[in-house]
């Protein structure tokens, strides 16, 4: 093969340290400050990479979060550096750049740039390689239901690349591959680097917030984390915890409803047992009548002591078709006082920190990438009369890109007390909507 030149001259710590890890490293997690120049150095490496390829048709993609988002960071930078490569092809509809083949009548490597907001284009294709690029704002299913299952065929590579967004999928992620095999990880802060001249950090500090330099310059995961309800860890920590029905002999069955809304949130359905939530069911596009007959499928199989629905929107309907059908259920509005009033400004606010305690205490969720993710993005603050108020479903929604339909369904599972009366040989009836409290015996 006749030798490539590629305009790139890499910075020292990228020669001398992060390319060399991605080389002998099947998956790499990097964390970095803002102008790092993690997606210039990413690019190249993958550039690198499918030019050495000699297998047939090889395939590569760079995914953000979002088509547009992608195409305006990464794009130009693909077509730029694959220029001197005689043949290099570009297809610019459909955003890919395809290399000479070695192989007569098969594609030579293609290189495409992604959007996660588009995950139908990695379905059904193998990956010689992919990069991650800002994961924290990547659907988390889309790394263990789309993209690690297409880099199988070909032990292809991984690499997530971003800046620190609070303990969210992105920081764990860094942790588990502090501890895999196979994995490279790293953090590089501005002040350590020296890619920002001394002057420009300096001004660049002079204009941020505290927590902004904390986050975007300094890479610190708990930056964001303070005004988040359940840190990440809490729920790690939960989904790996393994119970069974004898760890919960004895203690009420709880049942969650959270009711799709519209477009596409789904609703879900939490099977909560003491310190143990061991059912979560979700579907999407129900009517009233048919999301009612999910619910008595699940009473049915589980016998819940309590029921929670969420009363708003498509909810109330499936309350009154329950109660029809005589049917013991308590209807929630998440908006409604909380019974700890002094403390929460509603009701919702009082069930995450509820569940945040639930937690603490031991509690056992799935391993559900989705359930996770959303449970550590709620963020909290202070109302002006010092009560404590979550951050707006719609505004998380606009922020992370999806509704927090899991989340939402499990917390309601703790919207009041449940009580056991052992007097009586049994559970107390709640018809009125009683919630199990995991502390009262602690």
């Amino acid at each position: 093969m006749a030798e490539i030149v590629i305009p790139y001259t890499p910075r020292p710590i990228w020669r001398d340290t992060i390319h060399p890890a991605l080389t002998v490293n099947r998956f790499a997690v990097l964390v970095c400050h803002r102008r790092f120049g993690k997606t210039v150095g990413t690019v190249n490496e993958m550039i690198k990479k499918a030019v050495l390829n000699e297998r047939k048709a090889p395939v590569y993609a760079y995914v953000a979060p979002y088509r547009n988002q992608a195409k305006r960071v990464s794009w130009e930078y693909l077509k730029y550096y694959t220029n001197p490569i005689p043949g290099r092809t570009v297809n610019e509809s459909e955003l890919y750049v395809e290399l000479p083949t070695r192989h007569n009548g098969s594609p030579g490597a293609r290189l495409y740039i992604i959007g996660a907001d588009h995950p139908d284009a990695l379905r059904g294709i193998y990956l010689d390689g992919v990069i991650l690029d800002e994961y924290a704002d990547i659907k988390p299913e889309l790394w263990g239901g789309v993209i690690r299952p297409a880099l199988a065929d070909r032990e292809g590579w991984a690499v997530f690349i971003g800046t620190p967004k609070g303990q969210n999928q992105f920081y764990e992620m860094y942790q588990h591959a502090e501890k895999s095999a196979g994995w490279y990880s790293c953090i590089y802060r501005a002040d350590e680097t020296g890619v920002l001249p001394p002057e420009e950090l300096k001004d660049m500090q002079a204009q941020m917030t505290e927590m902004e330099i904390r986050q975007e310059l300094l890479c610190d995961f708990t930056a964001s984390a303070s005004d988040v309800v359940i840190p990440i860890d809490l729920v790690t920590a939960a989904a790996n915890r393994l119970l069974k029905d004898d760890d919960v002999l004895g203690q009420p069955v709880i049942l969650g409803v959270d009711v799709a809304r519209f477009g596409d949130d789904r609703t879900v359905l939490c099977i909560r047992q003491g310190l143990w939530l061991k059912d979560i069911r979700t579907f999407a596009g129900l009517s009233t009548m048919e999301t009612a007959s999910r619910v008595i499928d699940c009473i049915n199989q589980h016998h819940p002591h309590a029921t929670f629905i969420d009363a708003g929107a498509m909810g109330a309907g499936v309350i009154d078709r329950l109660r029809q059908l005589r049917y013991q259920v308590s209807e929630v509005n998440f908006g409604e006082i909380a019974m700890d009033a002094q403390r929460y400004a509603n009701i919702r606010a009082e069930m995450y920190f509820k569940c945040r305690a639930w937690l603490e205490a031991g509690g056992a969720i799935p391993q559900n990438a989705e359930l996770k993710t959303e449970l550590s993005t709620v963020e909290y603050k202070f109302n002006p009369t010092g009560r404590i108020i979550l951050e707006p479903k719609d505004k998380l929604k606009e922020r992370t890109g999806k509704s927090p339909d899991l989340a939402d369904g499990f917390v309601l599972t703790f919207a009041r007390p449940v009580y056991i009366n052992p007097s009586a040989g049994g559970i107390e009836d709640n018809a009125a909507g009683a919630e199990y409290d995991p502390f009262a015996d602690m």
